[in-house]
């Protein structure tokens, strides 16, 4: 058995009263259920980057960029859980995606949105054009939750699970096919890009 295919999480919220982590423990969980599936939790509360970019960072932000850039760099594949804000994505995901270059490189990117009517989607669409510009490939298929304050229980779990865990099934499928696939293919011939 070939060893697991490394997926990091990235939990984009870092607003007061964020609801991210529920959407992020639950999907968590149900990849977990996978042995072919490595999951390491990145929540970008915990990695405060600065917006403003330098190609020579002093050593404060050096620091907080090696807290995150190794576990880009080691991760096969990505999970975004984003929230929309303002029909778009969270600040502090356009920083961590800024402060990378190579750590995204040939890699697939998959989705799990959440919000109001439209469910986060409107920022997944934004996100497919950003990781375009990362060599990224993002997957078709995503987890979106319209409204989602109202399905999770008092412990986080979903309280009607059918649509979201098909849905999330479905995501994780085509990110491990993308992410074994571009996995096999680096290791024959590294990324150009």
């Amino acid at each position: 058995m070939s060893e697991p295919l490394r997926v990091a999480v990235i939990v984009a919220s870092v607003r007061d009263g964020r609801f991210g982590p529920v959407i992020a423990n639950w999907f968590t969980g149900v990849a977990r259920e996978r042995q072919s599936l490595d999951i390491d939790v990145i929540d970008l509360i915990e990695h405060d980057l600065p917006n403003r970019l330098s190609q020579s960072p002093d050593l404060e932000v050096q620091a907080q960029l090696s807290a995150v850039s190794p576990r880009l760099a080691a991760a096969d594949a990505f999970v975004v859980v984003t929230p929309e804000y303002n029909h778009s994505y969270p600040a502090s995901l356009k920083s961590l995606i800024d402060w990378h270059t190579t750590e995204w490189h040939a890699k697939p990117v998959g989705f799990v949105g959440y919000g109001g009517l439209a469910g986060g989607m409107r920022a997944v669409e934004h996100l497919r054009q950003i990781f375009a510009e990362t060599h990224s490939v993002t997957v078709r298929d995503t987890v979106g939750f319209h409204g989602p304050w109202g399905q999770f229980d008092e412990e986080g779990n979903l309280i009607d699970p059918t649509e979201a865990e098909a849905a999330a099934k479905t995501l994780l499928d085509s990110l491990e096919w993308w992410g074994t696939a571009l996995k096999d293919k680096k290791a024959q011939k590294p990324y150009g890009g």
